[in-house]
């Protein structure tokens, strides 16, 4: 498969970089983002992908929440590195538009994934998240510690090692939350892949994910027989 797929941080200024040299050498024909056409268009119109109070009723108080926090801990490291969260897709998506180059994007919407965290999220995980957020204000260091994360750069992507570390970490503490945010999105943009590998399979694709995802995906592409139809 003339397939790259490249694992970012969203807040790494060597993502960007990353990004910037797999265009110059790779010289991809299609560009693949983890990125559904919503937060695509709020991405590009430079607005903050908001979640408004309204939104409840359709993705849950949980996924509202969690939502709202992830957003909020995003801008406040983004603002301590100097880099906005996301920028590394927008340099995607700018470098693809001046290139003329196709891009697909191959996340499931938003909304979906906030619906099933709200419907998959249970008590004992919800509890356990609140346990480790005091653990993480008592005892930086020892959380610290405990995830590996004792020399982490913020401006650079955690290598593959660290990443694996606390996908694992969360697949034990958090199952459901991992089944919600990495499995089913990655079997969701995987699917994706397989449609544009059928329809191109001469072209060199570009994929641009989330670190924490890029190894799950791989090794899915490996199982899937990207000629035979559907």
């Amino acid at each position: 498969m003339n397939l790259k797929i490249i694992g970012t941080s969203h807040i790494a200024k060597q993502s960007i970089n990353e990004i910037k040299k797999a265009f110059s050498e790779f010289k991809p024909e299609i560009i693949a983002v983890e990125l559904d056409l919503n937060r695509a268009m709020s991405l590009m119109q430079e607005e903050r992908s908001k979640v408004s109070a309204s939104a409840i009723t359709k993705i849950g108080i949980k996924g509202y929440a969690f939502a709202k926090i992830g957003q909020f801990v995003q801008q406040k490291l983004g603002k301590g590195v100097g880099v906005a969260p996301g920028s590394e897709m927008k340099t995607a998506l700018e470098l693809a538009a001046k290139e003329k180059i196709n891009v697909a994007f191959i996340d499931q919407p938003i909304q979906l994934t906030l619906k099933r965290f709200s419907k998959n999220l249970t008590w004992k995980e919800k509890f356990r998240f609140i346990a480790d957020i005091f653990k993480g204000l008592l005892f930086p260091k020892r959380q610290i510690k405990e995830y590996g994360l004792e020399n982490f750069d913020l401006t650079k992507v955690p290598d593959g090692e660290v990443v694996t570390k606390m996908i694992e970490s969360m697949k034990i503490r958090y199952p459901n939350v991992y089944k919600t945010l990495v499995e089913d999105r990655n079997r969701y943009m995987v699917k994706s892949l397989v449609k544009i590998l059928r329809k191109s399979p001469d072209k060199r694709i570009l994929v641009i994910v989330g670190a924490g995802h890029k190894k799950g995906m791989a090794e899915l592409l490996l199982k899937v027989d990207v000629v035979s139809s559907e």
